[in-house]
């Protein structure tokens, strides 16, 4: 890498910055289903799918090393915002406050949502990054969009079938269960596909005006060192 890791550019915290609210609004508008093209879907498959891309980003211009620190920040953003809303929502509020029981069901999450958000998060954000890492090495730096899709093929699989099962299972017929996970799995994979050629374009600019192009040569894959490589 051209700079040392311990700096911080104005673009990276844009970027980062950009990839964190984007992954706590995620969150907050999951509880909201929509439909697209008569399939059931949460609202969170519109705004989620792009943090995964802003991790492509991190990773393929800054390395799997720095990218491992903004997965575990973003991870202790997401618990403390979950913690919050259970503390909020349990908080004894005034007779004539009307809205308890609205604000409970938008904010409030039962415990196990909580916890298999927060594993299929963690799971799948390392698992993209690490495919995409070696991917990179791999291909010699060519064929961007086979690491980006490749990586999010891979990623999402922990992401949308640990989140689906753990979140669900025993709440519905396994027929369903399994259909919803196929259809937010693929929904997030085309999401990729379709914004490839944005991907790239904001990739090369990044790469120009950071003068980085990160090759993970030597790099440790294990996700909880957080010191050197």
């Amino acid at each position: 890498m051209a700079k040392d890791d311990t700096s911080f550019s104005r673009l990276f915290l844009i970027l980062f910055g950009t990839f964190l609210a984007c992954l706590l609004l995620s969150n907050i508008i999951a509880g909201k289903l929509i439909q697209v093209f008569g399939i059931v879907l949460p609202a969170a498959v519109i705004l989620f799918p792009v943090t995964y891309i802003l991790g492509d980003i991190f990773t393929e211009v800054y390395g799997y090393a720095r990218t491992r620190y903004i997965i575990w920040i973003g991870f202790a953003a997401n618990l403390f915002m979950s913690l919050l809303f259970l503390i909020v929502v349990a908080l004894p509020h005034p007779d004539f406050f009307a809205d308890q029981a609205a604000y409970a069901r938008v904010l409030g999450s039962t415990p196990r949502v909580v916890a298999a958000s927060l594993l299929a998060y963690w799971c799948g954000e390392f698992a993209n990054s690490a495919a995409l890492s070696v991917l990179k090495k791999a291909t010699g730096g060519r064929q961007l969009w086979l690491r980006t899709i490749g990586s999010t093929v891979i990623g999402q699989i922990f992401d949308t079938a640990l989140f689906i099962a753990l979140a669900f299972a025993g709440t519905m017929p396994a027929k369903a269960l399994l259909g919803m996970m196929l259809a937010q799995y693929l929904f997030k994979v085309l999401y990729e596909i379709v914004l490839t050629p944005v991907t790239y374009k904001v990739v090369a600019a990044v790469k120009r005006a950071e003068g980085i192009d990160a090759y993970d040569e030597g790099v440790t894959y294990n996700p909880f060192r957080l010191g050197g490589k």
